[in-house]
């Protein structure tokens, strides 16, 4: 049994093992933590949640209430939302990902770029597990204004959703998205390093 001490003491490292351990009342304790207000408390819950869902889909049931998160007015509770989502599409067998998506993509316009980054992040870890729904993430994706998102950020943001478009492109090839990575290539956002990397992913190496 999972207690605050164990919690707190608990190290990145050692999450998977843990997580390996956890009852269903384990679960449904840490499910509710995820409402506290202690960062550290949170993260570490978010934590065992996070690796227990990659092994087993006994967490998955907590599904509405992840998509819920993604409505709060914390930007901390709707990145976990959008991550312990992403997490358990592998578990979705019952497509519940299609009527959850639109919630998801409205988070590409948060108002918090770190929670931009991490939706977008959360796309890619859905895309292998939701091959039908790659064509509206790329269409969402190519939509997002980079021009909105403050200067500081715009480099990574497009970076997270170039790196999607790539992984998209090779189970898809799309006119759309090549034209717009060839945008991003000759504009100015990105530096010489990325744009190679990108050039190489496109190629795929």
């Amino acid at each position: 049994m999972v207690t605050i001490e164990t919690l707190m003491s608990l190290e990145k490292q050692h999450a998977e093992e843990e997580a390996k351990t956890l009852t269903g009342d384990d679960i449904s304790w840490l499910v509710n933590l995820l409402n506290e207000k202690d960062d550290k408390i949170r993260y570490q819950a978010l934590l065992l949640l996070q690796s227990r869902s990659a092994g087993f889909h006994d967490v998955y049931p907590y599904w509405d209430v992840f998509l819920q998160k993604l409505n709060s007015d914390n930007s901390y509770q709707r990145s976990i939302g959008l991550m312990l989502l992403a997490e358990n599409a592998r578990w979705d067998t019952e497509n519940r990902m299609e009527d959850a998506l639109d919630a998801l993509l409205k988070i590409l316009n948060d108002e918090k770029p770190i929670t931009v980054r991490q939706c977008i992040q959360a796309l890619h870890q859905i895309i292998p597990y939701k091959r039908q729904l790659t064509e509206k993430i790329a269409d969402a994706l190519i939509s997002l204004e980079i021009a909105k998102i403050r200067p500081s950020m715009q480099k990574l943001v497009l970076t997270d959703i170039l790196g999607v478009l790539c992984v998209i492109r090779k189970q898809q090839p799309s006119g759309k998205i090549d034209a717009y990575i060839i945008q991003a290539l000759s504009a100015d956002i990105l530096d010489r390093k990325t744009k190679k990397e990108i050039e190489k992913m496109m190629a795929g190496q």
